[in-house]
């Protein structure tokens, strides 16, 4: 029997690690599997002379430093722009890599399956037993809750991250932003609501965002959300903004009225490095249109 068709053989429900210690035996080189939050899930338990590799297994995720080097040489990008599969080599690294996006039963990728190149040669047959391998962890995780749900609370983190400025080197277009992008066309507008505050106590308060963020979500699906200081932030599609804004003045308006809800929307933006400026903007125009006491609730930035 065929390596590929070995892999295809490999039994259902015995879980990821089980894939990957079977996957070793058939294909001979070492094999981890992470999420995109860079959680080391699974990996064969052999002994690696690779710096990343021994930083991943020996503390299953990677450092900050190791991330943005990653970034900076380019290989984060080339991994995140891949269609489905790619082979990286550099001339510093001694062994080249394989890797694969796991993607979760809604089509959103929320893992790479990797595979070094240090025993046996990135001939044909490897490569689609490889392959074959993606496919296999793709079919085992459809069904887990941590992959369906990781991309639910990834989103929130990650808005916070970046309005944090915690990531921002230019070249770590990785994951964590590309993400974001799912789902949305050309660029994007940045909104965040607020409700009234009164007196109530801090914890009480956020409850309360927490709250209002899932009736948003219910009713704008297509968005994605985050909680940030004070204030619930949205991430919409171009095609959204100004359609959303009407609907909110118009067909919606009584539900903002009759929860104490008011929107500031920023102007349009593609660099999710910049979320920042865009959050600043939707804020301002936010207080500025509600010292105006127009008795309006969605407020644009006019620049």
């Amino acid at each position: 029997m065929g390596k590929v068709a070995q892999i295809e053989a490999l039994e259902l429900g015995n879980g990821i690690q089980y894939l990957l210690d079977s996957a070793y035996k058939v294909l001979g080189n070492p094999i981890f599997l992470f999420d995109v939050n860079f959680n080391m899930l699974a990996f064969n338990d052999v002994p690696m002379d690779d710096p990343i590799w021994n930083e991943f297994v020996s503390t299953c995720t990677l450092s900050k430093e190791t991330l943005e080097f990653l970034a900076s040489e380019r290989i984060t990008e080339d991994v995140v722009n891949a269609d489905r599969f790619i082979v990286i080599r550099r001339d510093w690294i001694k062994y080249a890599r394989m890797s694969g996006h796991i993607v979760n039963r809604d089509g959103i990728v929320v893992g790479l399956l990797t595979m070094y190149e240090c025993n046996n040669a990135f001939e044909t047959e490897i490569m689609a037993a490889f392959e074959a391998l993606v496919d296999r962890t793709v079919s085992e995780i459809r069904d887990y809750d941590y992959f369906t749900m990781l991309p639910l609370t990834y989103h929130e983190d990650t808005i916070n991250l970046l309005l944090d400025g915690a990531v921002v080197n230019p070249f770590l277009f990785n994951p964590q932003a590309q993400m974001l992008y799912d789902s949305f066309d050309e660029y994007l507008f940045l909104a965040v609501v607020s409700l009234d505050r009164n007196d109530m106590l801090e914890h009480v308060h956020q409850n309360r965002l927490s709250y209002f963020k899932s009736m948003l979500k219910s009713q704008y699906p297509s968005n994605k959300y985050s909680i940030y200081s004070d204030y619930i932030v949205m991430l919409m599609s171009s095609k959204h903004r100004h359609s959303l804004g009407a609907q909110m003045l118009t067909a919606h308006i009584v539900l903002f009225e009759q929860n104490g809800l008011c929107m500031g929307i920023s102007e349009g933006f593609e660099n999710m490095y910049e979320l920042r400026k865009y959050y600043d903007q939707a804020v301002t125009a936010l207080t500025s249109g509600l010292a105006r006491n127009s008795g309006q609730r969605v407020f644009l930035h006019n620049g």
